[in-house]
């Protein structure tokens, strides 16, 4: 009988400051690796206390990344699924309140017979077994952890001291670690300082760990004197000291690591085969930075202050617009400053596209009906999303049916005319986490419209994340008023996409379509989106 081949793990930590890129790191090597075939899937490591990300504020947090299975992830499990294309679950994303939370369970159901819970050997355990559960049954050939926060912070040593023991357990040729780090440029003594690097190794090795590769954040080139040092002080080998500088696009990095030899030095030390493939990333970042059209795209929200609050629009964008031979030009609409029609002329007059934005609250929640109406009234290309689709949906039951005063009950319990009402499964619930219509579910969409052209097929599956839905008791009025219900759940009798028929591109969907788009596919509504916004540039151009 043939051995098994050994699980490789690959970890990717961060020092000085939050912020540098794991993420992206851990997401370009995953693309680099699979790109030669192999099988690879990651995991965040969150030191914070929180469950999931699922209750705190977009200032604080950013993005709330949806995944099929329902789970509230970091927004970095994002870009972990665009990168590598692989739908992740609720096991890719594991915080310190899970782990917690699972050793109490335990010690309160009498799992530890009366054992001292401790940090060691019971959290950190606990660690190890999440890290090792997301490869059984054994699928793939890597796994790649990225911890968040930085090292030496209180939250992250027990997961430092886990991969430390994982480490020693998997041996030598099992695991790698990178470790992404600031080097930055002093402008007065015009010199790269390598300090900050150094005391974060430091930091690294008194925890018992010690970097494979050390990937230095920097807006200047390192030069070989400054690697030189990096790499003694660093005790690795100075080619293993990589510069990450600035790039115009995320997905430039993997082709940055790729030049610098990232991957092979990976997979030689993993005992690896195969060879990393970046070509369709070329000719992606080629397009995307020599395109042939510009558009300008109202974006319209709560959070426009807050581009991280919509990460995953932003990306959409990107793999759209390429897909187009377009550049997306976004320009942020705080809706609560749209009070009437003229706000929305002067706001949207030079758009060639309307993006109405997910969220949740009253706040700016009729600026966000005027931009609906602006759309509609004057055909320029719309897409809502999830909130989006609600305010399109009381747009037109306001102006175009006669219903006024309609609205949701999130923004007005007492609405003569509730078009957009509490879904009748979450009316009995209290608890704000985890507690929401969440993950992916099933669409069926009528043929002959636009979202078919889009989808071009019949039963679609999409992410979802809200209590608010149409309200069944207008759909007859809506409708017969010529609002179009492309896209239905019919096992819960759920409106799930709306569009109008008389409209170059009109189309909203109550879940989140910018969750599925990837590098490698854009999504099919933001690509037809954003196609229609093209052909509304030219038209005013002729």
């Amino acid at each position: 009988m043939a051995k098994a081949k050994p699980v490789k793990y690959i970890f990717v930590l961060g020092g000085v400051i939050s912020g540098l890129g794991k993420g992206i790191a851990a997401a370009s090597i995953g693309y680099l690796l699979k790109s030669a075939g192999l099988k690879v899937t990651i995991l965040k490591l969150d030191p914070y206390l929180n469950v999931d990300p699922g209750t705190m504020n977009p200032y604080q947090h950013g993005e709330v990344f949806v995944l099929d299975d329902g789970s509230e992830t970091d927004l970095d499990l994002g870009h972990y699924e665009r990168f590598i294309d692989v739908d992740m679950g609720k096991i890719n994303n594991t915080t310190t309140g899970q782990v917690y939370s699972t050793v109490l369970e335990k010690e309160r159901r009498g799992d530890y017979l009366g054992a001292t819970i401790q940090v060691i050997p019971h959290i950190t355990d606990e660690i190890i077994s999440r890290i090792k559960a997301i490869n059984k049954p054994k699928k793939f050939d890597v796994v790649i952890c990225e911890v968040g926060g930085t090292v030496g912070d209180i939250e992250s040593l027990p997961f430092m001291e886990a991969i430390r023991q994982l480490s020693l357990e998997v041996g030598y040729h099992n695991h790698t670690m990178m470790h992404v780090t600031l080097v930055p440029y002093i402008q007065a003594s015009e010199e790269l300082k390598t300090k900050p690097t150094q005391h974060s190794v430091m930091k690294l090795r008194e925890i018992g760990l010690s970097p494979d590769m050390i990937l230095c954040r920097t807006d200047h080139k390192l030069t070989k004197d400054v690697r030189n040092k990096i790499g003694l002080f660093g005790n690795l080998n100075p080619d293993h000291v990589i510069e990450g500088s600035e790039v115009k696009s995320i997905y430039e990095v993997p082709l940055t690591l790729y030049n610098q030899n990232v991957s092979e030095i990976i997979m030689d030390r993993l005992q690896l085969p195969g060879k990393a493939d970046v070509s369709y990333l070329k000719t992606f970042i080629k397009k995307y930075k020599d395109p042939k059209h510009n558009v300008n795209i109202a974006m319209c929200g709560k959070y426009t202050e807050l581009p991280d609050a919509y990460k995953s629009v932003l990306e959409s964008f990107i793999h759209s617009g390429v897909e187009n031979n377009a550049r997306v030009n976004v320009h942020w609409v705080a809706t609560e400053e749209i009070k009437n029609d003229s706000d929305a002329e002067k706001a949207f007059n030079k758009m060639d596209g309307i993006l109405l934005l997910p969220g949740f609250g009253s706040r700016g929640s009729e600026g966000k009906i005027i931009s609906c109406k602006y759309a509609r009234e004057n055909n320029v290309p719309f897409l809502g999303i999830c909130l989006g689709l609600q305010c399109a949906v009381i747009e037109f039951a306001r102006n175009v049916c006669g219903l006024n005063g309609a609205n949701s009950t999130e923004f007005n319990k007492n609405t003569p005319y509730p078009v957009i009402d509490l879904m009748e499964s979450q009316k009995a619930i209290k608890a704000k986490g985890g507690t929401m219509r969440l993950g992916a579910y099933s669409c069926k969409i009528k043929k002959g419209t636009k979202a078919f052209s889009a989808y071009r097929r019949k039963i679609i599956s999409e992410r979802h994340r809200h209590r608010w839905e149409v309200n069944n008791r207008f759909r007859d009025r809506l409708t017969k008023k010529g609002l179009v219900i492309s896209g239905e759940n019919s096992d819960l009798n759920l409106v799930e996409i709306v569009e109008l028929k008389d409209h170059p591109w009109y189309v909203a969907g109550q879940f989140h379509p910018e969750l599925k788009s990837r590098v490698s596919k854009a999504h099919p509504l933001f690509r037809e989106f954003i196609n229609a916004s093209v052909k509304h540039l030219n038209k005013k151009k002729n």
